[in-house]
């Protein structure tokens, strides 16, 4: 039985992370890489698809858990027959000292009374479908499958039960039993003895010393600083890439076949990364950030694609695992994007945007980038007015989709004020006929004005939430009757509640694939932001109340909510939903100077 998405807390390395439930169990856990393959599947199986529980052998009476403030450290309290336990979990940073190893550590501390305890591993490589080949070596267990292996080092005498490790034991008040699990190349030889205490001193102080250095103070400091975290764990540390998410086929729909692998790059998340990690005092993940999307995109601009692996990889074949039974039943589990093939044009003006603020908020860059620039600008010419899979990666027919056409005007925008304020050369006139003929197509053909509203795509009546970024742009000014149509519009007939948007309706958008979705966070955010920017500040307000309300009981926030069975759904942690949430506390915060106003005054 699949655990609810929102009983997860992650730990990290911010290099890859795992999946740890309430009750004690590790169910999704890639090593080495984000998108490796995963050696713990249960959560998109059973537990023979691998997991790692420890926890009280009899009934849980009471489950509390908790991050230390400022790291990545969880706590999670157990009450059970005889007592009280705590287990720490977390992943050492790597590249500390002399080990550069992945490690996971999980240290049990007796709080109160006896506890009877009970450790079971079940190790599946290859997402849960190898069972491997395990052995003792100097008193550690040793795993080993393909190219993989996996070591356990634990004081406490443990033994094989049905192709899983197993150990029982006793915990009293003041004991503390460690558990390290490292992973390794399978032709390397085991890795060095792991000092547990020493590794979760270094963790905990590794973390408080980045999240010291965040700006934000306001009323929702604790969010804000768990959804900083949350970002930098999903930081490719030896990159700069960050991951859309750390999980692959979480359900948009329970059962349904919406799911998809979020362990890669996405370009059009370039600009509000920049802007987040800037505006939060981490100016080092913004210039690494900078220089990943540079390297990524480098080479012949027909090439440009809209997502990437961790270290810019391009190729990302989508397959399916028809071993895996799929979260609650939802397949396929898919491994890879085919999405990373498509044409979504509003990427171009993505990254000519993230540029242009990169080089505004004094981020130097060599002369070759602009270069790279202008032929990336010549190829959106033959690009630009073509029908495209837009921003949703919609599995259906190309449309002609308004926000693709709006980034398109924004890639030129952005190269025209580049040659403007930093005298670059190139055709500006050029260019600025092409941004006002696209000006002039969007307000022709993506506007209705009978409802008083921008559409999804030219002749549509449909809405999307993403046109909610028009005045954020720099399109049009906030208080443009149109920007308000468009904003109420949204809000009257893409609402699901008090708090919540959906991307846009499924029945009126035929975007290939059966059934509808949860309210997208994302978009829950960018109403905040929208209605700050228009004045509603209260409305505002209040929506952000509810869509924190909506973060599980260690802050973090999947993909997507369904309202009718009040829960989780989607990948998670995700991203994209952690920076809305920032960028609208600070907007809240600072409503006269937010980044929402500010982007929309300077772009």
């Amino acid at each position: 039985m699949s655990r609810p998405i929102e009983d997860y807390a992650i730990i990290g390395d911010t290099e890859t992370a795992a999946l740890v439930s309430r009750d004690g169990s590790i169910d999704w856990l890639c090593l080495p890489r984000f998108d490796s393959g995963a050696c713990l599947a249960s959560l998109l199986g059973d537990e023979g698809n691998g997991r790692w529980r420890i926890a009280p052998a009899g009934a849980l009476k009471r489950v509390r858990r908790q991050y230390r403030p400022g790291t990545l450290v969880l706590e999670t309290e157990m009450a059970a027959d005889g007592g009280t336990v705590r287990v720490v979990d977390l992943m050492p940073i790597r590249g500390r000292g002399d080990r550069n190893n992945a490690d996971v550590v999980r240290v049990v501390e007796g709080i109160s009374g006896t506890v009877q305890m009970r450790m079971d591993l079940t190790i599946r490589f290859d997402y849960g479908h190898l069972v491997p080949w395990a052995t003792r070596l100097d008193g550690r267990l040793q795993a080993v499958g393909g190219p993989d292996a996996l070591t356990l080092e634990t004081p406490m005498e443990h033994h094989g039960e049905d192709l899983s490790t197993v150990a029982e034991f006793k915990v009293s008040k003041g004991d503390r039993v460690p558990f390290v699990l490292t992973w390794h190349p399978s032709h390397r030889p085991p890795p060095d003895h792991v000092e547990v205490e020493q590794a979760v001193e270094d963790t905990e102080k590794w973390w408080r010393e980045w999240t010291d250095a965040n700006t934000y103070r306001g009323d929702w400091e604790e969010a804000v600083d768990r959804s900083l975290i949350t970002l930098k764990a999903l930081t490719y540390a030896p990159t700069g890439g960050i991951v859309a998410a750390p999980t692959t086929s979480l359900p948009e729909v329970i059962g349904g076949e919406r799911n998809w692998d979020y362990r890669y790059v996405w370009l059009r998340d370039a600009t509000f990364t920049l802007d987040t990690f800037m505006t939060a005092g981490h100016r080092q993940e913004a210039l690494a950030w900078r220089d990943w999307l540079l390297r990524a995109v480098a080479g012949d601009p027909e090439d440009l694609q809209i997502m990437y692996g961790v270290a810019g990889e391009r190729r990302l074949p989508e397959m399916e695992l028809d071993w895996l039974a799929g979260y609650e039943g939802s397949r396929p589990v898919r491994i890879g994007n085919a999405a990373h093939s498509q044409l979504q044009v509003d990427v171009y003006g993505e990254l000519m945007d993230a540029i242009y603020v990169a080089r505004r908020m004094g981020m130097d860059h060599e002369a070759t980038i602009w270069d790279l620039q202008k032929l990336l600008l010549e190829n959106l010419e033959g690009k630009w007015a073509r029908p495209d899979h837009g921003l949703w990666e919609i599995r259906g027919e190309s449309q002609d989709f308004t926000h693709s056409r709006l980034m398109s005007w924004v890639a030129y925008d952005r190269a025209v004020k580049c040659a403007e304020q930093w005298d670059f050369d190139g055709p500006i006139d050029h260019w600025r006929g092409l941004r006002q003929r696209i000006r002039d197509e969007i307000e022709e053909k993506g506007y209705e004005s009978e409802r008083n509203t921008f559409t999804q795509s030219f002749g549509s009546k449909a809405l999307d939430a993403a046109l909610l970024l028009i005045p954020q742009v720099g399109f049009l000014p906030p208080d443009d009757k149109r920007v308000v149509g468009t904003i109420e519009a949204i809000e009257r007939e893409l609402s699901i509640d008090d708090c919540l948007i959906r991307r846009y309706d499924t029945e009126e958008t035929d975007d290939g694939l059966r059934g509808e979705e949860g309210a997208f966070l994302l978009c829950s955010f960018w109403m905040v932001d929208a209605l700050s920017l228009i004045g509603r500040a209260d409305d505002a307000r209040r929506r952000f109340e509810g869509l924190l309300s909506l973060r599980n009981d260690v802050g973090l926030l999947a993909e997507e909510y369904d309202v009718t069975a009040k829960r989780m759904v989607g990948n998670f942690p995700q991203a994209f939903s952690h920076l809305g949430l920032i960028d609208s506390a600070y907007n809240l915060a600072s409503e006269a100077d937010g980044p929402a106003r500010h982007r929309a005054a300077n772009s």
